[in-house]
């Protein structure tokens, strides 16, 4: 059985920039263990697999596998496999592709720039609020000083889907400096919910973009992601949560990866209604090959 695949650039404005995705198609006389195994061969920080090219209720059937374990839900993976989905499935120009997750049905959007190019929107689900942490430790598991983190906000594990702890810092030197001590982080997780960081500061390389932040996932085997779609809608519900430039509203550009020579850029849109959070994460996605797995 021949069976396509994909490798795209997800969060790039350019090809090799963004965080890289592989999707297999026709994935669905596959075990979970054969796709368990494929994903470790990738060996990318996720690969997915599309069941079906026919739609199941007005959705694809899609699962996401890291190297060593399925997830239910990862923000790249959900942009990258709808890219595929439109170009080689549908084959033509679509406003809203459905997938059905683990977690459940996400819509991607497609949207066109100012400059002709096309924006993919996914609508995460509503961000749960969970423990916060004190500066101390948290600057310890990351080689900073205390006074690095800006104390206006709270360190705080959310999740749309997959949790993070989402730390504020002052500047894009803190951030830059950034280092895992990984036996100060693995005390810090402990029964914690959230066991990756993302920590974000208002400076960025690019000044066209609004934030600069990484992604440390030690527990889960990923140093650091080049561009996190998940951790992104977290931060979004955040900053809309705390007001954190004054509104309760937000559409703003994040960096990601420069650090590691993937430069990612990722758009946030998020509306704090009081009862409720409405989060969407968006970003460009390159075609950079396709294949056949035997």
């Amino acid at each position: 059985m021949k069976l396509p695949f994909y490798i795209l650039d997800v969060f790039a404005e350019e090809k090799y920039a963004g965080n890289q995705l592989a999707v297999v198609r026709g994935a669905g006389g596959l075990t979970g263990e054969e796709m368990q195994r494929i994903a470790l061969e990738m060996n990318y920080s996720e690969t997915t697999f599309i069941l079906s090219d026919e739609e199941c209720g007005g959705g694809y059937d899609v699962r996401i596998f890291t190297p060593h374990e399925e997830v239910p839900f990862a923000g790249h993976p959900t942009l990258g496999t709808a890219c595929v989905i439109q170009r080689e499935i549908i084959e033509k120009p679509a406003e809203t592709v459905n997938l059905n997750l683990k977690i459940g049905r996400i819509p991607v959007t497609f949207v066109r720039d100012e400059e002709g190019g096309e924006i993919l929107w996914m609508k995460q689900i509503e961000p749960v609020f969970g423990q916060t942490a004190e500066a101390g430790p948290v600057s310890e598991a990351l080689g900073l000083d205390e006074s690095d983190i800006d104390e206006r906000f709270p360190i705080q594990d959310v999740s749309t889907g997959i949790p993070f702890m989402i730390v504020p810092s002052k500047t894009l030197d803190a951030v830059k400096r950034a280092r895992v001590n990984k036996d100060r982080l693995f005390e810090l997780i402990g029964e914690r919910e959230a066991k990756a960081i993302f920590i974000f500061c208002p400076q960025a390389y690019d000044r066209k973009n609004d934030l600069n932040a990484r992604m440390f996932a030690d527990y889960y085997g990923i140093p650091e992601d080049a561009a996190t779609g998940s951790a992104n809608g977290c931060l979004a519900g955040y900053l809309a949560k705390y007001r954190y430039f004054s509104s309760s509203q937000i559409d703003i550009r994040v960096e990601q990866g420069y650090e590691i020579k993937r430069p990612s850029l990722l758009y946030l849109k998020a509306q704090d209604n009081g009862d409720s959070i409405d989060v969407s994460v968006g970003g460009k996605v390159v075609m950079v090959a396709k294949g056949e797995l035997v």
